[in-house]
C-alpha cells in the first residue's frame, strides 16, 4: 500500500512542484525501512511519469498561438537555435543538462523537461537520464535521512 502512495504522490509531485516528494519519500522510508528500495524505485518511476508529461508539453508548446507568436520573434528564435545546435551537436551536453538537472535540481526539472521537449531531444535520452538522475537524488535523500535518523 506504501509502496503506490508513494508513486502517486510522485506523480503529483512531478505535476505540481509544491508538492516535496523528499519529504514524503523520507517519511515513508522511515515508516517501512525493509521497502527502503521499492519506495525509492516508485518514487523515481512515479517522478519520470509525470515529467513525460511536461516533455510531451514542450514538443507541442509551440501549437498554441501566444507560445508561437514569441518564438517567431528574432531574439527568442536565435537563443532557442543557439540551444538546438548546442543539442544536435553534442549529445553529451544534453545528457549532461538533463542528468544535472534530474539529481541536483537546478535548473528544476520540470523546466528542463518542457526545454528537452522544445528542442526535440530524443525520448530516450529524456527518459534514461532523468530515470538514472532522479533515482540517485531518491536514493541519497533516503540515504541522508535515515543515517541521521540512525543518530537519534
Amino acid at each position: 500500500m506504501l509502496f503506490w502512495s508513494v508513486l502517486g504522490a510522485s506523480i503529483g509531485s512531478a505535476l505540481l512542484p509544491l508538492i516535496n516528494i523528499e519529504a514524503i519519500l523520507a517519511v515513508a522510508v522511515s515508516r517501512a525501512p525493509e521497502a527502503m528500495g521499492a519506495l525509492v524505485v516508485a518514487a523515481t518511476v512515479g517522478q519520470m511519469l509525470g515529467k513525460i508529461l511536461w516533455y510531451w508539453g514542450g514538443m507541442n508548446l509551440d501549437r498554441a498561438p501566444w507560445v508561437h507568436r514569441q518564438l517567431q520573434k528574432p531574439k527568442v528564435e536565435a537563443s532557442l537555435s543557439r540551444w538546438h545546435e548546442r543539442a544536435e551537436g553534442r549529445p553529451w551536453f544534453t545528457a549532461g543538462l538533463l542528468f544535472v538537472s534530474a539529481a541536483i535540481g537546478v535548473p528544476p526539472y520540470a523546466v528542463t523537461a518542457v526545454l528537452a521537449g522544445m528542442l526535440r531531444v530524443p525520448f530516450w535520452v529524456f527518459f534514461l537520464t532523468g530515470l538514472v538522475g532522479r533515482g540517485l537524488r531518491f536514493w541519497a535523500v533516503v540515504s541522508g535521512t535515515t543515517s541521521l535518523l540512525h543518530l537519534f
